[in-house]
């Protein structure tokens, strides 16, 4: 078979494997496809289907296939990331900033401590720590990795809760968006290249000087061309991201924050966000599965994974009850809060990919994670369902102030 032939056999196991479970067990309750696309691109890497059909596994993911998903895969998401960075609101986040900034806080720190207080001990035995990275490194790359909150896999669970446009559903969108924020400024000093330094501060002050013609260009544009500028421009910050050290995803994050959702139209970046779900993420999801192995024996895997879990899930929900103190939240308030905003998912993967691209965690590390982040993204539905069907009841879904 030619490499076209092959590299179209996988994209069909791609696209039907997942889709195929998702529908036959109707799996949307606690796993909506997304999820499911992230668990089978799992079971079609070398840890699973690898195992057990070591020849066709190499034979349809072979280097050159490989390569070709790889390719599509970084261009997903990088689209996907640049969206998650305009979905920032931050006109809203000043309005209700004492709110938001004691709530985004203490649902990052708290969950971030639990998380480096786990990797401290993941990184007393061998195996976890990766070969570049320094014990500082590791262990605040692991512990924001239990701090990350997925806000665009937010956005879809809420809509399917249908509480994403009431007052409660707004708040927490502004608490995930500045968690978002200060993720990824934690991603950039844990990746800081101290011998390449001189790109880096390059780098900030050109993409500082060019957002500033970049925004005043936009609204001078006519409709039909402000995507195929802001394509260029996420190019063009990916590109110089990478160049100066840190990792093409900064620097795509860094170019839809400074995008404003009024140039394009929301039933136009809604569009386009579903469609790079549809079209283009499964395929990160596979290349995201194709990375797991299972070296050091699925005990010590799950052991972790576990450890990191409880992490990540007490420390959203420690977080959310001391905001929900502070700010005097109704009864059921915070749990309600907590378990929205430890959803994982996607960005987390993509974050532990970039740990992983940088040697900072292992490839063990990186499974460990990647199974907290679905664990971590099941959990949300069918332990919120009930608590906002108890909510709404009480009237605090209806009535929460913003």
């Amino acid at each position: 078979m030619s490499t076209t032939e092959i590299f179209l056999l996988a994209m069909l196991l791609i696209f039907v494997a997942p889709y195929l479970v998702w529908r036959l067990f109707r799996t949307d309750y606690f796993a909506p496809l997304a999820i499911v696309q992230i668990i089978m691109g799992i079971v079609l890497g070398p840890g699973v289907m690898g195992a057990a059909f070591p020849e066709y596994h190499k034979f349809v993911f072979n280097p050159d296939v490989v390569k070709t998903l790889n390719g599509i895969a970084q261009w997903g998401v990088m689209l996907f990331v640049m969206l998650a960075g305009i979905e920032l609101d931050l006109k809203k986040v000043w309005e209700f900033r004492r709110e938001s900034v004691t709530t985004a806080g203490l649902s990052l720190l708290t969950p971030l401590l639990f998380g480096c207080a786990a990797a401290l001990v993941i990184a007393s035995y061998p195996g976890w720590m990766g070969p570049k990275a320094a014990t500082w490194q590791f262990t605040l790359g692991t512990g924001m990795a239990c701090a990350v909150t997925a806000l665009p896999v937010l956005v879809l669970l809420m809509e399917k809760l249908d509480i994403l446009r009431q007052p409660l559903g707004q708040r927490i969108l502004r608490y995930a968006s500045l968690d978002d924020v200060a993720i990824w400024g934690v991603l950039a000093l844990i990746l800081l290249d101290w011998d390449r330094v001189g790109r880096q501060l390059g780098f900030l002050l050109a993409f500082a000087a060019l957002t500033f013609v970049f925004r005043r260009l936009m609204p001078r544009l006519p409709a039909g061309d402000r995507w195929f500028v802001a394509i260029i421009w996420l190019i063009a910050c990916a590109f110089g991201a990478d160049w100066a050290g840190l990792h093409f995803m900064v620097g795509a994050f860094l170019a839809g924050v400074v995008m404003d959702a009024g140039w394009f139209g929301q039933e136009q970046l809604e569009a386009l966000f579903k469609n790079v779900l549809l079209v283009l993420m499964p395929v990160f999801f596979l290349s995201t599965g194709l990375r797991t192995k299972w070296d050091m024996g699925g005990t010590s895997v799950f052991f972790v994974a576990g450890l990191l879990l409880f992490a990540s899930v007490g420390g959203k929900l420690a977080g959310a009850h001391l905001a929900g103190r502070l700010l005097k939240w109704r009864r059921g308030e915070a749990s309600i809060i907590g378990w929205l905003l430890q959803t994982k998912a996607l960005i987390e993967i993509i974050f532990a990919n970039i740990l992983l691209d940088k040697g900072i965690i292992t490839s063990e590390t990186f499974t460990a994670l990647l199974l907290m982040a679905v664990g971590s993204t099941m959990l949300t539905i069918p332990l919120v369902h009930p608590k906002l069907n108890r909510a709404q009841h009480s009237g605090l879904v209806e009535q929460a102030s913003s």
